[in-house]
């Protein structure tokens, strides 16, 4: 039914994906599914990396070593951003068309008020992404 699951990952905030992380991985070994897991860094230094080359060899080695953990076929794609909390919707529906995904795997939050005011982003892919998407809350 899948063939590419695509996951979006925040490597500063991993402790807290662990469920849609299990889930993609669930799934994937379930449909015999390949997952990418995507990353948007900014195009100036972070606390995760200095540059996007470095946080792009991060991606990848996460990506490998879930994939040995968990026991699926595992590849990267990062993508640099000038503004990546305002461009993250966007940035991410790209994602999905250049990988192939079929089905998209996402972390949420729990809803705040904002959240009624502004959509997440997991809201902005659902409505607007043509595949399925998979948000964990």
């Amino acid at each position: 039914m899948y063939k590419m699951i695509m996951v979006p990952v925040d490597l500063e905030h991993l402790d807290k994906q662990e469920k849609s992380l299990s889930a993609a991985s669930d799934l994937s070994n379930h449909y015999k599914a390949e997952i990418v897991y995507v990353g948007v860094t900014t195009e100036a230094a972070s606390p995760i990396a200095h540059t996007p080359a470095e946080f792009a060899g991060k991606l990848e080695a996460f990506a490998a070593a879930q994939g040995e953990a968990r026991g699926h076929k595992a590849s990267a794609k990062a993508y640099a951003s000038h503004d990546p909390a305002r461009d993250l919707t966007e940035t991410l529906l790209k994602a999905a068309k250049e990988t192939g995904a079929d089905l998209v795997v996402m972390a949420s939050h729990v809803p705040t008020f904002a959240d009624h005011l502004f959509h997440s982003h997991g809201g902005g892919i659902a409505s607007r992404a043509g595949i399925s998407v998979f948000v964990v809350r």
